[in-house]
């Protein structure tokens, strides 16, 4: 490898890994730049590939709010992620309220990914501090058992969560900064492109079908006021629990409706934890517990 690439000798070392790497950090650091160097370097090596992308709120790979698997067989794959190959719904953009979904979301499809691959890239959620985000980093790195954790920190703000991980877990982990001349996104720019990933999850061809209340997971009480799923962001499951992508519900005169593109395979709809304004594609936060409890 040529030595003046980014991370030259750091990739060369990662190369020779087999099994999962993991990559984490906050926005701005440059994760999906290094997954995207190493699926590039496992290909050119000729090894077998697959990238989890479970960073829910700027997703590489599939929708928002889920987690997804892409295999990368080709520089083609390479050059357009967009597409997953299979998907798992969290519900939500944010781990807050759905930090299990998100950890058996994840460790769902790496288990998926080493079925078919050699060497598995997982990009993990920007969300890494705190309560919420070093459980969230904790549990996936728990159950995905990463051979190599790539930490990218502009400066000490991930040393907390590696002395965590390497204490309880005995994690092998590399420490590296953001490439240079890193082009850095504001708080403006990711609200346009999460309004614009969400169009694409449900446009073209989106269509509404009548839906009746035993369809949902979790379960709806007896007497469950329906109009309160009115706009109520849905995973749209097939037979085996697998998201075939995303869905929004509609409530007019006690018919509940869902609009999505894959009404004809759906076997069930898992409420997620946010709204959705069809109209506009913005979002907000709901608590499960408090929309089907009232608490």
């Amino acid at each position: 490898m040529d030595q003046s690439e980014p991370y030259a000798s750091l990739r060369e070392r990662v190369i020779g890994e087999r099994g999962v790497v993991m990559v984490m950090g906050t926005a701005n650091t440059g994760k999906t730049t290094m997954s995207r160097l190493l699926l590039r370097d496992a290909l050119d090596a000729g090894r077998s590939v697959a990238f989890v992308d479970a960073d829910v709120a700027v997703p590489s790979v599939g929708a928002p709010a889920c987690v997804s698997l892409r295999w990368v067989r080709s520089q083609a794959d390479l050059d357009d992620l967009s597409r997953a190959d299979s998907m798992r719904f969290v519900g939500s953009t944010q781990p807050q309220g759905v930090v299990l979904p998100h950890v058996v979301a994840t460790a769902t499809l790496v288990e998926e990914a080493r079925k078919g691959a050699d060497f598995i890239v997982l990009d993990t959620s920007s969300v890494v501090s705190g309560v919420v985000g070093q459980t969230l980093t904790y549990h996936v790195t728990e159950l995905c058992d990463p051979n190599l954790i790539i930490a990218m920190q502009r400066g000490e703000e991930l040393e907390p969560g590696i002395g965590m991980l390497r204490r309880f877990l005995g994690a092998r982990i590399a420490k590296s900064e953001p490439p240079p001349g890193l082009q850095l996104v504001g708080p403006l720019e990711q609200r346009s492109r999460l309004i614009a990933a969400f169009r694409n999850a449900f446009e073209p061809d989106l269509q509404r079908w009548r839906v009746h209340s035993s369809v949902f997971a979790p379960t709806l009480p007896e007497a469950f006021d329906l109009s309160r799923l009115e706009g109520m962001l849905v995973g749209v499951l097939n037979e085996t629990g697998a998201c075939l992508g995303l869905g929004a519900l509609e409530h007019d005169d006690g018919v509940v409706r869902v609009a999505t593109r894959y009404g004809d395979q759906m076997r069930g709809l898992r409420l997620g934890s946010m709204r959705i304004d069809l109209d506009t594609y913005e979002t907000s936060r709901v608590r499960l517990r408090q929309l089907i409890f009232g608490i």
